[in-house]
């Protein structure tokens, strides 16, 4: 073996590891880390372990280890990855990720047999039981045009693909030989076959998605900045909450919640809400929507239900509602909040309210209106479904206390991660009634079962060893700056515009001048120059046709740090010259 060759080796037996592959992904973050910062990162690791396996790394040549001031740091040397990348060998996917599973090559003969090969593509090929070797090019010639083969991918080698197919070994070699000779392959001495990376783009058939083209710039409501969820904490609260759990943890688990879990939020949300619950009144499920869902499910087995909105919320939740045989009624908002007055007059079996922060408006519920729907539920035995969808933002003073504390056995109360670290996670939760419990229970049993248990228990963990509340801190100071940013921006118009609402959650509206039509134009406008907005029209729940004020609901926290300059710089360029000249809300 030559010297590159055993080069090459040695970085493939370094790489074969997946702490060391953790490694190697920290320093492609943030090049020259301490050994402590690297302990931290993979965690439940010794010291030593670490070292061990840094200093495999280093004799391959994939770190450099440098000691200044007594501290060891530690520096990622590329080209050998690179190198190896090119090959197509990597254990690192195109966007830098971990890629710790093996890849194969499926293949199906004419007998029905299934083959499975290493190294190559997770690719499924039909060849015909007669002509094997115009089969199996007439089917690899497909598989690069449709794109299920991409160009430079690398392909097994002529004996193991025989070997599997069951054929003589020349059939697959012609096979390759015919494709490199019209130019679908490449063959490269020492490196094998491969596709070929040059083919003319008119050869591969695009497959459009249907996907919309991405916007420069997005202000609409709803997400938060993904770009700043904590990676490492994540990643580090995962490894260690799934390493230290049981192995009875990962069977089949509570469909309420796995009890870990159900303890730590029970715990975190009496200390920062003012929830009053216990961990056997937790339900752990997909999201706020889902949660919705499932109590829009229990409360139609009861027969025709009715279930009351603030006029204005996302229309999902409606849609989810009505898809579950309920009636939905809208209630009027002012600047006290929702009209839950009207509940007295219009019998309902639920109301979902937004009381810390209406959605999209922005205003509070007032003191005497949560005062007033609490005793309506009382006197009615109806439920409240507090969604607290932003609650841990206010910027202004102590926030506003949970809803379900005035009532623990009539308030449903719903939370999720969506807007705290971010949606993808789906992860969510309720505190319900006791009488709840059941129902939800056996629905759960029937449907998806529970959610994830590596995403229950790493969130456990997560919050239990304070990285949760770090977070907030840290976004709730990064979004109460952005706020003031947009209300500057908006106030140093030559016709200042207001944001209304109070100083909190993650977005804020905007009132248009003209109504339901400057909101179109502004908003088709912003869409022509790349900046994606949403108008207050579509976030209407009443199918009333009566006067809409024109709005624009702005979502401070979605761009990027880098793009938020832009994003206001472009928001202000749309947006009318004229002021609101007065204030309705239906």
């Amino acid at each position: 073996m030559d010297a590159d060759a055993m080069a090459q080796d040695a970085v493939f037996r370094a790489l074969a590891d997946s702490t060391r592959r953790a490694l190697l992904n920290r320093l492609r973050e943030r090049d020259g880390q301490t050994l402590t910062e690297l302990c931290d990162s993979v965690g439940g690791m010794t010291r030593q372990s670490v070292t061990q396996h840094l200093d495999l790394l280093a004799s391959a040549g994939l770190v450099t280890v440098v000691h200044r001031r007594r501290m060891r740091l530690h520096f990622l040397n590329p080209e050998p990855i690179r190198q190896i990348q090119n090959r197509s060998l990597s254990p690192f996917n195109e966007s830098g990720q971990d890629r710790s599973e093996p890849v194969t090559l499926s293949v199906r003969r004419g007998d029905g047999a299934d083959h499975t090969i290493t190294p190559g593509l997770d690719l499924h090929v039909e060849i015909g039981s007669r002509d094997l070797r115009a089969g199996l090019e007439r089917d690899l010639r497909k598989a690069v045009r449709h794109g299920r083969l991409k160009q430079g991918t690398r392909l097994p080698s002529s004996r193991s693909l025989a070997a599997d197919l069951g054929v003589a070994r020349n059939t697959v070699a012609n096979a390759y030989a015919q494709l490199v000779a019209e130019g679908w392959f490449e063959a490269h001495r020492g490196r094998g076959t491969s596709v070929a990376r040059d083919l003319p783009e008119a050869t591969v058939v695009a497959e459009s998605d249907g996907a919309e083209p991405r916007p420069r710039y997005d202000l609409r409501p709803g997400v938060p900045d993904v770009a700043d969820f904590p990676r490492d904490a994540w990643s580090a609260a995962y490894r260690r909450a799934v390493l230290s759990a049981p192995m009875e943890s990962l069977a089949y688990g509570d469909p309420l919640g796995h009890p870990r879990l159900r303890a730590a939020l029970a715990a975190y949300l009496g200390r920062a809400r003012g929830v009053r619950t216990s961990a056997g009144q937790i339900v752990v499920c997909n999201g706020a929507t889902h949660g919705l869902s499932m109590l829009s499910a229990v409360l139609g087995q009861t027969g025709s239900a009715t279930m009351a909105m603030e006029s204005y919320g996302f229309p999902r939740l409606r849609r989810v509602a009505t898809r579950q045989g309920l009636t939905v009624t809208a209630l009027p908002l002012d600047e006290a909040g929702a009209c839950v007055g009207r509940l007295w007059q219009a019998p309902a079996a639920a109301v979902l309210l937004t009381p810390a922060h209406q959605f999209p408006t922005g205003v509070p519920l007032s003191a005497e209106r949560r005062v007033e729907v609490v005793e309506w539920a009382r006197a009615t035995g109806a439920l409240v479904i507090e969604d607290d969808y932003d609650g841990e933002f206010r910027y202004d003073q102590i926030r506003v206390g949970a809803l379900q504390a005035e009532d623990p056995d009539h308030v449903v109360y719903v939370g999720s991660m969506s807007k705290t670290l971010a949606p993808g996670l789906r992860l969510g939760w309720m505190a319900v009634p006791r009488r709840c419990l059941a129902p939800l229970l056996k629905l759960r049993e029937d449907s998806d079962l529970h959610t994830g248990i590596g995403e229950q228990l790493a969130l456990a963990e997560y919050i239990e060893c304070g990285d949760f509340d770090r977070h907030l801190r840290t976004a709730r100071l990064r979004y109460r700056r952005r706020r003031e940013q947009l209300e500057q921006a908006l106030g140093a118009r030559q016709q200042p515009l207001d944001l209304r609402g109070v100083p909190a959650g993650l977005h804020g509206l905007i009132e248009l001048p003209g109504g339901r039509e400057t909101e179109t134009e502004v908003v088709s406008r912003a869409a022509a120059r790349g900046l994606a907005l949403a108008g207050l029209s579509r976030f209407r729940i009443s199918d009333s046709q009566d006067t809409e004020p024109g709005g624009l609901v702005i979502g401070y926290a979605r761009p990027p740090a880098h793009a938020f300059r832009g994003a206001l710089a472009a928001l202000l360029d749309v947006l009318p010259r004229q002021p609101p000249r007065g204030s309705t809300m239906a």
